[in-house]
């Protein structure tokens, strides 16, 4: 499966951390920029602002319009190649980033958007807004997922609930989605994302694993039915 990330998280773009990838530079080619490739086979692409920073903690302070202008060269102006599926990473809320990715892929096939949030009601409120956004804007919703459900023991495995639970299946409930399933706050995961390790071939026979594997083929088959 050819897979290419687009982080639109232009104040905060964390892809490149989480996949331990560094600043390479990234040069041109006759099609346009090309991306920066996790692996060896070039099956995940990945494309972020934090690539073309000099300094990792300097801070984009940027107007709507310029973020829009930089949104549609990540879209027109990158070689993705043939790709089987492009994830959009944004920001939380419904701002600049949102509107410019949806109008730069009108000419393409948008299949629809998975919303995160966390138990709790102040994030599932906010998603809300979001569903109302993705209903306005004529977005199919391909599913709600619950991030930081429970907390999963990195000793006995055993999972507790921190937060309220239940917020995002309630959530898809009363909205008509589609709930996706729980992910739970795992130590594990947390340390893999710190740190740029593959969590899926370390902790293959985790909870937390097989929570992740079932959303993931889901969408695969909610995308290939689209």
């Amino acid at each position: 499966l050819a897979v290419g990330i687009l982080d639109v998280d232009l104040c905060g773009p964390s892809i490149p951390r989480m996949l331990s990838v560094g600043r390479p530079d990234v040069h041109q080619c006759d099609s346009g920029w090309v991306p920066v490739y996790t692996d060896a086979q070039k099956s995940l692409a990945l494309m972020s602002i934090g690539f073309l920073m000099e300094d990792p903690d300097e801070a984009v302070v940027w107007r709507g319009p310029k973020k829009t202008a930089l949104i549609a060269q990540f879209v027109s102006d990158v070689a993705w190649g043939e790709l089987d599926v492009l994830l959009v990473d944004t920001p939380p809320g419904t701002s600049d980033e949102h509107l410019a990715v949806l109008e730069n892929l009108k000419k393409h096939r948008v299949d629809g958007a998975v919303l995160v949030t966390t138990p709790q009601a102040v994030s599932t409120g906010d998603v809300r807004r979001e569903i109302t956004f993705c209903k306005k804007t004529g977005v199919r919703i391909l599913g709600i997922i619950e991030n930081m459900s429970g907390f999963v023991c990195p000793h006995c495995s055993e999972c507790s609930n921190i937060f309220s639970r239940g917020g995002g299946e309630e959530l898809a409930k009363l909205t008509g989605s589609e709930f996706l399933g729980s992910v739970p706050l795992d130590p594990q995961l947390s340390r893999c994302i710190e740190e740029g390790e593959d969590f899926t071939q370390l902790f293959s026979e985790s909870t937390t694993f097989s929570a992740i594997s079932s959303i993931s083929q889901t969408l695969l088959s909610s995308l290939q039915t689209a």
